[in-house]
């Protein structure tokens, strides 16, 4: 039987990581990561310094593969993004076959929290239901990119009694969703808020937070849209990736409410 830990490990900042997580870290034996490519060898990095910080037990190893390419132009894209997780399952168990010995303890360390717009619990999954390889497997939470972006902005997420509804940047449209006056918008490529019709809402952005190249840019969207767009795109152009999100808010905050 191998054991395999999905591990969130928050937004960047190593201070971020749960005490079950830290725990969990140090019972693996092998840690798999997934290469994206030379322009996001920086998160690959960022995760290597973790586990210097908290990955002691004896001989454990670091265990690399090729992500697989995504079609990101694809007209159907659902279907684009079952087959790129599919592929990436492929990936993955031969990862855990060729590397992971029986009784050993793997792991793959996510980003923020794995059960937010991200792949691996169904990666994992997959693995298993295929049948190929044994697993006992779990998931530790982590601290969420959304979060992280609250607590920067010293922020609640929701106003009293309201609701809040988190989507992507392709599911946003020119207007907030009736009755949701709380939007948070996550994996938004095409800067999406530039397209908002309504330039008295609150937007509270945020980008790399966690890490030292955090930007944070709040305000009413109609002064500080062209703000956060240039802010965003110089930073992919340095960096050649980009984390970032936001919430939207219909109405301002009232005075002395949201702690700024």
């Amino acid at each position: 039987m191998r054991t395999i830990y999905v591990i969130g490990i928050g937004a960047g900042d190593a201070e971020q990581l749960t005490v079950q997580a830290v725990n969990a870290i140090r019972q693996v034996d092998v840690f798999f990561v997934l290469d994206k490519g030379e322009a996001k060898a920086e998160l690959v990095r960022l995760r290597e310094e973790l586990l210097r910080q908290y990955a002691d037990r004896p001989g454990h190893r670091v265990v690399h593969g090729r992500d697989p390419d995504r079609d990101r132009s694809a007209e159907r894209y659902g279907e684009a993004v079952q087959d790129w997780r599919s592929r990436r399952a492929d990936v993955c168990e031969r990862l855990v076959l060729d590397e992971l010995a029986d009784g050993q303890v793997g792991a793959f360390l996510v980003w923020g929290d794995p059960a937010l717009y991200d792949g691996t619990i169904g990666i994992v999954g997959d693995i298993v239901r295929r049948g190929r390889v044994e697993l006992d497997w779990h998931v530790v939470p982590g601290i969420s990119s959304i979060s992280a972006l609250a607590a920067r902005h010293r922020i609640g997420l929701n106003q009293v009694g309201g609701a809040v509804q988190v989507t992507t940047g392709r599911r946003l449209q020119t207007e907030l969703p009736d009755g949701v006056d709380d939007v948070v918008v996550m994996l938004d490529a095409h800067a999406a808020f530039t397209r908002l019709a309504d330039p008295d809402l609150q937007i509270y952005w945020g980008a790399y937070v966690g890490t030292p190249d955090e930007i944070l840019v709040s305000g009413r969207l109609g002064e500080v849209s062209d703000q956060i767009y240039a802010a965003r795109t110089q930073a992919y152009e340095r960096k050649g990736w980009i984390m970032d999100s936001y919430l939207l808010r219909r109405r301002a905050p009232a005075a002395g409410g949201d702690g700024t």
